[in-house]
């Protein structure tokens, strides 16, 4: 391990496992507020409650240096395999809610990739 991204993973790696949960993290620093983050963050808590989603964790996350790509959304999948999305809004997320957290499939046009 050579960087706090590598060690980052691995906590993430290791909680998403011994949960069994989905991890989704929305950057809520100030930068991320400034883009919108607080209704992207509302629509995920909405769809997952409104979808009776249970293996799902939602958090916060602080700034990941990318102020110009938020707002920011990270997904790890129970292998611990993350996803980050950019420049999201409350449409989007419910479209990631939908497609990849209940069907599997990365919403590719919203990544960094």
């Amino acid at each position: 391990m050579k960087t706090l991204k590598e060690l980052e993973k691995i906590r993430y790696d290791e909680a998403a496992e011994k949960s069994g949960k989905i991890k989704v993290l929305v950057g809520m620093a100030t930068c991320g507020i400034a883009a919108g983050a607080r209704p992207v963050m509302n629509s995920f808590a909405n769809e997952i409650r409104t979808r009776g989603i249970k293996n799902v964790e939602l958090a916060m996350m602080g700034c990941i240096g990318m102020c110009s790509l938020e707002p920011i959304v990270e997904v790890y999948d129970v292998g611990g395999t993350k996803t980050t999305y950019i420049k999201m809004d409350e449409v989007k997320a419910a479209r990631v809610v939908k497609e990849h957290i209940l069907g599997g499939n990365v919403c590719k046009e919203y990544t960094a990739e």
